[in-house]
């Protein structure tokens, strides 16, 4: 299965779906196929079947079986292109930093270079009694960090 031939497919898909962008392809070596699609505004049920259905219609023509699924990224998943990043600003997120620690604040900026979060820290002043919330504000380059996902709180 040829990857870039999937790609252009579903290129051509987000063209008249303007909103939506790709997370992730993959292709197996037996021919499965995963797509993983997300969008500003969310994703239907629908937006996958249509884009299952013209995938499978572009590649009905080759003599390769293959398997294929189409959906939408993980609410819990870890981020996997920038444009998760900018879709979440505002958001609490869960941080893995390269050397292993674990933050958890709110995402409050994202480029195409690195990311802010916001994270809440009890200090307590110099002839206080009682500890104060902060809020300090890291900066990360995505290269410095193992992952990144949208914290769902209950």
């Amino acid at each position: 299965m040829n990857k870039s031939i999937i790609n252009q497919i579903i290129n051509d898909f987000f063209k008249d779906n303007s909103g939506l962008y790709l997370v992730d392809l993959k292709i197996s070596a037996d021919n499965r196929i995963t797509v993983e699609i997300d969008s500003f505004s969310g994703v239907s049920l629908q937006m996958c079947e249509n884009l299952s259905r013209l995938i499978e219609k572009k590649l009905a023509t080759t003599d390769e079986d293959f398997e294929l699924e189409v959906g939408s990224a993980g609410l819990t998943s870890p981020f996997k292109v920038i444009n998760q990043y900018f879709k979440n600003i505002g958001k609490d997120v869960e941080v893995i930093t390269a050397d292993g620690r674990k933050l958890l604040g709110v995402l409050k900026n994202a480029d195409r270079n690195s990311f802010v979060i916001s994270i809440e820290k009890k200090i307590k002043p110099e002839g206080a009694k009682r500890k104060i919330i902060v809020y300090e504000d890291i900066t990360f380059d995505y290269n410095d960090i193992k992952s990144t996902k949208y914290l769902l709180k209950v």
